[in-house]
Formats: structure tokens, sequence, C-alpha cells
């Protein structure tokens, strides 16, 4: 099965890494992401740029607006994502768990809907 690992981070946490420390956390994020994709478990994963760089669409009664940044304000922001294949959910959360950056915001583990199965039943 198919799972999501959201990855949130506090802006303000990281602001307060010391010099060279991100760096250093994110070679480690990139070893194991390389063991992990060795292994069959990691399908994809990429990091997004700064929530400043978003642009949100929304579309209500006909209107669409186009608004600069997240349109959520939060303490968190979407920083990337890992696509992994598990066998569980306890498995999948053993996997977000390897990774550093649950100790700068959190990591949303969610199941993956299988597409096939809902354009089977929708007739599509």
């Amino acid at each position: 099965m198919k799972f999501m690992l959201m990855v949130y981070t506090d802006p303000a946490l990281m602001a307060e890494l010391p010099a060279g420390e991100f760096d250093r956390l994110m070679k480690g994020c990139l070893h194991k992401a390389d063991e992990l994709r060795a292994a069959g478990i990691l399908l994809d994963a990429q990091q997004l740029e700064e929530p400043v760089t978003a642009r949100s669409v929304r579309t209500r009664n006909g209107n669409t607006h186009v608004l600069d940044g997240p349109f959520a304000e939060a303490k968190e922001v979407f920083a990337g994502f890992n696509l992994i294949e598990a066998a569980s959910i306890e498995e999948a959360v053993e996997v977000a768990h390897q990774f550093p950056w649950s100790r700068f915001g959190s990591i949303e583990v969610r199941p993956v809907r299988d597409m096939e199965l809902v354009r089977e039943r929708v007739g599509a």
C-alpha cells in the first residue's frame, strides 16, 4: 500500500538551527532516502520552495482568485513529501520516524487512495 509522508516544518525552529546544521541533517536525510529507494520503499520525494513563492487558487460562485503565498495561515508550512510503499500505516509511521524533520514540525502519514479503484467506481 502507498503512503504519503507530508513534511511540515516550523520556520521559526528551522531558523534557530546552528550554521551548517540544516545541511548536515539534509545530507543524512538524503542518504536515508537513497537507502529506502534502493530497498523499494521510497517511490518519490520532493522538497518544496519557500511558502512565499506559492500561489493559491480559489474559485467560489464562478469567481477565481489567485493569491500570493499559501492561503492558510499556519505556524508550520508544507515543506515536502515522501511517497512510500509500506505494508501498514504502522510501518509507514516507522519510516517517517527515520527522518529528522518531525523535530522541527511534523510528518503527516496518510494512506494514498487507489485512483484505479476510484476510476472504476465512477466509470471513468
